[in-house]
Order: C-alpha cells, then structure tokens, then sequence
C-alpha cells in the first residue's frame, strides 16, 4: 500500500508554477496517492474555484492534511495558504519537504528555511526537484516498514 501525500503549492497568490506542479504530483504518483492531485491541474486557475465555498475548501484540506502521511510542498511562489498548510503540518508532525528555486531578487523565508522540523531542498532543474522528491520518499517509506 503506498502512502498519502499532501502537495501542497499557490493556487490563488499565483498560479505560474501550475506545470510544475502537475510534474512533480506526476512524479510523487509512484509513491502513493497524492490527495491535492488537483492543485497541479491546468483547470485550477487562480481563484482556486475547487470547491462550493471557502469553508468547504478549508475543511476538505485539513481533513487530507490530517490524513496524509508526508507533505511535499513546493514553496517558489509565496503564499499564505501554503504557509499555514506548512505549519498546521509541523503541528500534526508530518513529514516536511520543501522544494525551493533560488531566485536572484527573493529569498525564502526565515520561517521555512530556519525550521529544523522541514527538510527544505534548493533546486535548479525538475530533475533535481525529482531527485529530493526520491530521497524523501524512500526515506520515509523505509521508516514506515522497517
């Protein structure tokens, strides 16, 4: 049985990354089931119109944030909402991969680099997103089982 992972990455402070997401959801696929398949999705635009009201949206997340054995979030574009998500995850004690592109004129902030609790991963290329994704989850899975 493969795990439940949680993706976590903007939907309404920018949607720029939206393939991005889509590849590394496609990659995460092979781990277990990703429970935000739809945050990579090129319908989801940048209102995020998922969900019948807000609320609904909050409640069904926190219920697969709960339930989700690890959380893979890629954190390039700030947002509010993948801010709390992180730290409603470092509150339930999940696992924590944070993918971050070093960008000349934006540094990530204090609050997720400086978090000993998150493995934060710089990266340039998907490939090298892929390969973070794969140490983390063979990490865990070994955890899981042995």
């Amino acid at each position: 049985m493969g795990m439940k992972i949680y993706f976590a990455g903007s939907i309404r402070a920018g949607r720029q990354d939206q393939e991005l997401y889509g590849q590394l959801i496609n990659h995460l696929r092979q781990y277990g089931a990703v429970l935000t398949e739809h945050v990579g999705s090129p319908a989801l635009g940048w209102r995020g119109d998922d969900g019948p009201s807000d609320q609904w949206i909050y409640q069904r997340d926190m219920a697969w944030l709960t339930e989700a054995d690890l959380v893979v979030a890629e954190v390039s574009v700030p947002s509010l909402g993948v801010g709390y998500e992180l730290g409603r995850a470092e509150a339930l004690g999940k696992e924590v991969l944070c993918l971050y592109r070093e960008q000349a004129d934006r540094r990530l902030s204090a609050m997720v680099s400086g978090n000993p609790q998150f493995q934060v991963v710089a990266y340039a290329t998907l490939l090298e997103a892929t390969h973070a994704i794969d140490q983390f989850c063979c990490s865990q899975s070994m955890e899981r089982s042995g």
